[in-house]
């Protein structure tokens, strides 16, 4: 069984910064692309960011490209740097694990088997 634990979410004003940290534990694989999804009230989870198991390679999401960073820490940690924030990033933010992703651009079907964190409420106000 894979444990996925996230922290560092919580409210900010728009244009602010927060920084969101996932830590892996069990049975995961260390050669795991990892990274981070959003569900806003009334909407389906979405993409947000992917880093490869290795931290060479990633992608965003068009709505967060150029505010956001994915990084690697180590194997088993991410993190996910969110710069000039704003209202419509409001969400709960999840960790994943266990991506197909190699290199390029996410697609959606690289997710379908992954483990997921509990979440981290992200609030940004206006």
């Amino acid at each position: 069984q894979v444990e996925l634990v996230e922290s560092g979410g919580g409210l900010v004003q728009a244009g602010g910064s927060l920084r969101l940290s996932c830590a892996a534990s069990g049975r995961t694989s260390s050669r795991s692309a990892m990274g981070w999804f959003r569900q806003a009230p009334g909407k389906e989870r979405e993409f947000v960011a992917v880093i490869s198991w290795n931290g060479v390679d990633n992608d965003y999401a068009e709505s967060v490209f150029g505010r956001f960073t994915i990084s690697r820490d180590d194997a088993l940690t991410i993190t996910l740097q969110m710069n000039s924030l704003k209202p419509e990033d409001t969400a709960v933010y999840y960790c994943a694990a266990g991506i197909r992703y190699l290199r390029g651009r996410f697609s959606s079907n690289m997710a379908k088997t992954v483990d997921w964190g509990q979440g981290t409420q992200v609030t940004v106000s206006s």
